[in-house]
């Protein structure tokens, strides 16, 4: 079966896994058709390694810059596992694109992900910022894949213009990604760089402004503001209100195309760079509104943690934090199934992670609800990632028609499938970049057959009402199910998320979250309430909540309540540390 799938200029890198055997094969370009998804789950994990990589390598070092590797993380992400031609065997490729690091403080950041996509082991990244080794605290053209020597911040931009030119010279289809650091468009060769980009009309340029509102020493709207002028210190407020965005229209000025995004959803930094590659004339940057620290609490928004390593005895609890990030999937059929595509808009506007679609086909669970067609006339709606769950018979005979529909996440169920036909439907997304999930009944258990497919699987939806009726409660011998699941799917290599699906209220979304559940689908608890946004909030409050008291569990099991109190300690922005406190009273770790 394939386990993954790579673009690497006019060919795919496949891999094929078995039980008995691993091997790559190289196709290609024209063998596979490039109508494909987000490859969301794949970039997302990819993400999610990188941030522990980062972690892992500026604690061995000592020092470093988490905060910013953080920021740009999803940025990086999407660049590398998505737009970003190369091949890490061969760094020099003629026919690669490049991608500039100006900002090279956050040369971690970069690191990291070529690890992840093969430039070098993973192992050598305890060798950073050491002497003698190719990974320095700035990327050095010593290590084969870095394109640009990232020493005084600002002259990235101008070195990428050259880099577009010369391609133009050379009539190649190269294309050049530029991340900027939001406190190094203090420097005056940025906007010079702006205007010869102007100018020459790169539009083989794509610049990304990683947008985290905070540089060396301070927070950007108190050293030289780029947006309106911040009195105080939250930064929310410049989240909040797109009128005091002005960066946009700065660079507007200078003759670039704009594109304002949140750097932190991988679906709308793909749809940014779809729509820059297609903007010709005109050279584009995607300004990122993006956090400082991003993944990390303690270093969420604080000055502090732009420059600074992690004591090796964090490591453990913020590689559990990392890995507890969580996502919020309502599902549409729970409102008013005559207009789906005002439901899908209630999403956007509540800032759903997934939009959860239950197909039912009337014979495998006694509704029915829609199929494929009615996806591919959602699809438009939104760039937000469809999570299809399939409650269907035969999935394989239809699973290709909701590929084509738009779907980023098709998920099966194991009642309908056996080791042969869902070999072929796992074969068949991956080939596509789409998400691959399995589901289970509430009297199901993971059948022998699947054990093979756990780790190229992306998503396990574990069901806790009968499928096919709405308004059920959950049922609660679920808790012991899900908890028991997490223990044999981490023992056979499982990196993907388990999905709660059925009953998941207000109630009992931090028990599931405590089960191992990362995914919470949400029916008449989100979407059949009136103040979707207010109620998504509060989900999400409540995962906190679990997720904290997790952490702080954790910090105690490795080195009592002394771990914790330093590990609350690392909290000085808004009302965590006084939340944490609570939780640990509570614990009785206090």
């Amino acid at each position: 079966m394939i386990s993954e799938i790579k673009i690497l200029g006019n060919s795919f890198l496949l891999n094929f896994q078995s039980a008995s055997n691993h091997e790559i094969a190289i196709l290609p370009i024209f063998a596979i058709s490039v109508e494909m998804g987000l490859n969301y789950y794949t970039i997302k994990k990819n993400i999610r390694n990188a941030r522990k990589l980062v972690i892992r390598a500026t604690s061995v070092a000592g020092s470093g810059h988490p905060g910013g590797s953080f920021s740009m993380a999803e940025i990086m992400g999407c660049i590398f596992f998505k737009h970003l031609r190369y091949d890490p065997r061969n760094p020099n490729w003629e026919d690669r694109d490049k991608l500039v690091l100006s900002k090279g403080h956050a040369s971690p950041g970069l690191f990291s992900n070529m690890a992840v996509a093969g430039y070098f082991p993973i192992s050598e990244l305890d060798t950073l910022r050491q002497l003698g080794s190719k990974l320095q605290g700035h990327p050095d053209l010593k290590c084969p894949g870095v394109e640009f020597c990232g020493g005084s911040l600002g002259i990235g931009l101008s070195f990428s213009v050259g880099l577009a030119l010369a391609a133009r010279l050379d009539g190649k289809q190269t294309r050049i990604f530029t991340v900027l650091g939001d406190g190094e468009t203090d420097e005056g060769q940025v906007w010079e760089a702006a205007m010869t980009g102007s100018k020459y009309k790169v539009d083989n340029l794509t610049a990304i402004l990683d947008r985290n509102f905070i540089q060396q020493d301070s927070y950007t709207e108190k050293v030289m503001p780029l947006d309106e002028e911040l009195v105080g210190d939250d930064l929310s407020e410049m989240w909040k209100d797109a009128s005091r965005w002005k960066i946009g229209d700065k660079w507007n000025s200078f003759g670039w195309n704009v594109i304002d995004i949140d750097g932190h959803r991988i679906e709308q930094l793909d749809h940014a760079m779809k729509k820059a590659m297609q903007t010709k004339g005109v050279p584009t940057i995607i300004v990122a509104r993006t956090i400082k620290g991003k993944g990390v609490e303690h270093m969420e928004d604080n000055p502090k943690w732009h420059g600074q390593a992690p004591k090796k005895e964090f490591v453990p609890i913020i590689d559990m934090e990392i890995d507890s990030q969580s996502m919020i999937a309502p599902s549409i059929i729970a409102g008013d199934m005559t207009n789906l595509e005002n439901e899908v808009k209630r999403c956007v506007g509540g800032r759903a992670d997934y939009i959860h679609l239950d197909v039912m086909d009337g014979m495998f669970v006694p509704n029915k609800t829609f199929d494929h067609a009615k996806i591919k006339e959602l699809r438009p709606l939104t760039v937000i990632p469809f999570d299809a769950h399939l409650m269907i018979n035969e999935p394989l005979k239809f699973v290709r028609d909701y590929v084509d529909a738009g779907s980023d996440i098709i998920t099966v169920h194991a009642e309908v499938c056996d080791a042969s036909s869902f070999g072929e439907i796992h074969d068949i997304l991956k080939a596509n970049q789409v998400g691959v999930g399995l589901a289970i009944n509430p009297d199901t258990d993971l059948p022998e057959w699947s054990m093979q497919f756990i780790p190229g699987l992306d998503q396990l939806i574990v069901m806790s009402v009968v499928p096919g009726k709405s308004g059920q409660k959950y049922i609660d011998s679920t808790h012991e199910k899900m908890r028991q699941l997490a223990k044999i799917l981490t023992e056979h290599k499982f990196d993907g998320y388990i999905e709660a699906d059925g009953g998941v209220t207000l109630d009992n979304v931090g028990a599931c979250f405590a089960d191992g559940a990362r995914v919470f689908v949400g029916g008449s608890a989100i979407v059949g309430q009136q103040d979707m946004r207010g109620v998504i909030r509060e989900f999400r409050n409540k995962i906190a909540y679990a997720r904290r008291k997790t952490l702080i569990q954790k910090a105690h099991d490795l080195g009592g309540k002394d771990l914790v109190a330093k590990w609350i300690d690392l909290h000085t922005i808004g009302e965590k540390k006084n939340q944490l406190g609570l939780i640990a009273k509570e614990l009785g770790y206090t």
